[in-house]
């Protein structure tokens, strides 16, 4: 897949990242690839990962409770 640039990225939801991920990571795990469709995927594997913390990251921030100051 070649579809990885970060525009199709930032339209990725979390569970469709974790689902492509996932699929890297079995491809990789069942040893058919070429060495360049490995590097291939795990490149692409690299920014499902990325993808998937920065949606984990922004939900965190949006749930986050925040202290009141005292002023």
């Amino acid at each position: 897949m070649t579809g990885t640039d970060s525009q199709t990225t930032e339209q990725l939801t979390y569970e469709r990242a974790l689902e492509l991920l996932d699929q890297k990571l079995k491809a990789l795990e069942d040893g058919d690839l070429s060495l360049d469709e490995a590097l291939q995927a795990v490149d692409e594997a690299r920014v499902y990962l990325r993808t998937c913390q920065q949606r984990l990251d922004e939900a965190r921030a949006r749930i986050e409770v925040r202290p009141e100051s005292d002023s």
